[in-house]
């Protein structure tokens, strides 16, 4: 029942956020939609985050080690083993938690790793996913309780 009532209070509260930036876009208030925009930009960074990390814990209770899928990946017949997928799932959103970083500057920790690009190594796959946990832990000192 609880998850009944809460989708469509956060579809609201979407819709009314977009509201509130077109409003202030057409009264001319720049102001407003600057710092509303810079909200929406860091609400998108701890959903990286708080994925990136969930991901990574799942994919540290399937092992500590193994590989990752090939970026880019072509999807077969053959099923892949969910340490695999799990691990490659993490490295992934990651990796868009590094560029987020990058882009607007919010890394906590400094010390960003380059975003996942094709091709790229499972240690470039290891640091993202070092970096979101350390970001991860940073937050949670940062904010005990």
């Amino acid at each position: 029942m609880r998850i009944g009532q809460l989708i469509p209070a956060v579809l609201y509260a979407h819709v009314m956020d977009r509201q509130g930036i077109t409003a202030a876009h057409n009264a001319g208030r720049q102001d407003v939609v600057d710092n509303q925009v810079a909200s929406l930009a860091m609400e998108c960074r701890d959903d990286l985050l708080e994925a990136a990390v969930v991901l990574d814990a799942l994919a540290l209770c399937h092992g500590h080690g193994g590989s990752y899928l090939p970026r880019p990946y072509q999807e077969t017949s053959t099923p892949v083993p969910s340490d695999v997928e799990l691990r490659t799932d993490a490295s992934n959103v990651a990796g868009e938690l590094a560029r987020h970083d990058q882009q607007h500057g919010t890394s906590t920790t400094g010390d960003i790793p380059a975003p996942l690009e094709d091709g790229c190594t499972d240690n470039d796959r290891d640091a993202v996913r070092s970096y979101a946990r350390r970001e991860w832990i940073t937050q949670q000192e940062r904010w005990p309780g």
